[in-house]
């Protein structure tokens, strides 16, 4: 049986197709290794419209040189890409676990977190305020600011709700439990301190439209806490608490408004880079988050061991229980006929239940000479991070089936 070739010769007669048994040993070459195989229609036709038919089955055969094998294997390679970058995208779904998790293995294991010292805090908070940054825009933060009854409110739930509840629960240690004074200062300064910038993490990882009002509120309150932190201190504690206030607007220009702003502009100018770090973003705050809650654990871990440390334990608990609660609810009684109540709810819950117990840690190893007075806000640090991103599952799945819904 003869194999047909195609010998095209452009001439006055246009392209011939030739089938010649001389052709097997003068082109042995495509003998063996066949270079386009047409199918059978593609010699059906006579008359002018053959050289239209074969013209138009060579480009056909070229349109698709990889072939179908090759073509799912590339479908393939993308859909794995795009997996990876899902997984990427929804590591934030485990950080409840994960903060769970390096609780347990810095009881279990404090070396493996004491290497991360008070000098990492910052620009670990710093890196997560930069994430919020690069997905936020500076049209976010400029509708944050036409929200001054809910910024107020966040203010009012920082520094009269919270420490009202730290000088009930300071009170309680001290009658009911019959826990020493510095244990119960430990929690009344933990109640004095300003928000948690990871109550700003927690909010953009809920509501993403909700995030810059959530910095605001944190960035105003930890600005104003260079004067009310003390006089909270002194009126509930009784002991002047001096602060630097240099040192605190470091704390404020280094934890928050750089990392944020650094990101609003790399947004703003270069989009290419950050959509190129963006999918990286979630994972690496999932890893820095577990490192500022297992670290003051690990570091503390014997003052928590103590005999009065599940007293101590079960008084932040309630402390952090009550502020989540309280701020949940009493905001949505005032802003109930909002548009977005839930999501304002929800902003002004972590921002009452979250504290930066980080810097009160570090007021109490400065300005306090009991050891005891840091154990509750090291406690705080781990229970209030526990709190506030299960509280995030929680909510985000429920936002979920209600969309699904």
């Amino acid at each position: 049986m003869s194999i047909k070739f195609l010998l095209f010769q452009q001439n006055h007669q246009g392209f011939k197709i030739l089938d010649s048994p001389s052709l097997h040993k003068s082109l042995p070459c495509f003998h063996q290794h066949p270079i386009f195989s047409f199918p059978k229609k593609c010699f059906h036709s006579s008359g002018g419209n053959s050289r239209l038919l074969v013209s138009r089955c060579i480009l056909d055969k070229l349109s698709d040189p990889l072939g179908q094998s090759d073509s799912e294997s590339l479908e393939n390679l993308k859909q794995k890409e795009n997996a990876f970058l899902t997984i990427l995208k929804g590591a934030n779904s485990f950080l409840p676990h994960v903060v769970l998790a390096s609780t347990i293995l810095a009881l279990i294991y404090p070396p493996s977190f004491t290497w991360f010292t008070n000098r990492y805090y910052a620009p670990a908070l710093g890196f997560l305020m930069f994430a919020v940054g690069v997905n936020s825009s500076e049209k976010d933060f400029l509708e944050a600011f036409k929200k001054p009854a809910a910024i107020f409110a966040g203010y009012i739930g920082q520094f009269a709700l919270k420490p009202l509840l730290g000088y009930l629960f300071g009170t309680v240690a001290m009658v009911i439990f019959g826990l020493p004074t510095s244990l119960a200062a430990g929690i009344m300064l933990t109640s004095c301190v300003s928000g948690a910038q990871l109550s700003n993490y927690a909010t953009f990882l809920t509501d993403p439209q909700m995030a810059p009002l959530s910095i605001v509120m944190t960035a105003l309150s930890t600005a104003t806490a260079v004067f009310f932190t003390p006089m909270l201190t002194l009126l509930l504690i009784g002991k002047k608490l001096p602060v630097d206030v240099k040192g605190m607007i470091s704390n404020i220009l280094q934890i928050v408004v750089a990392p944020v702003a650094g990101g609003l502009l790399l947004n703003r100018f270069f989009p290419q880079i950050c959509n190129a770090i963006r999918p990286l973003l979630p994972l690496l705050s999932v890893f820095v988050t577990a490192l500022c809650v297992g670290a003051p654990l690990a570091i503390n871990i014997d003052s928590l061991v103590s005999p009065s440390g599940m007293s101590v334990l079960f008084l932040v608990i309630a402390f952090h229980l009550s502020a989540f609660i309280l701020g949940y609810f009493l905001s949505g009684l005032a802003f109930h006929k909002a548009p977005d109540v839930k999501a304002l709810q929800r902003t002004l819950s972590y921002e009452t239940g979250m504290q930066s117990s980080l810097l009160a840690l570090a007021l109490a190893n400065k300005f306090f000479q009991d050891p005891l007075v840091a154990v509750p806000p090291a406690i705080s640090v781990v229970i209030m991070s526990l709190m506030g991103f299960s509280l995030v599952m929680l909510w985000t799945k429920k936002k979920e089936t209600h969309v699904m819904e």
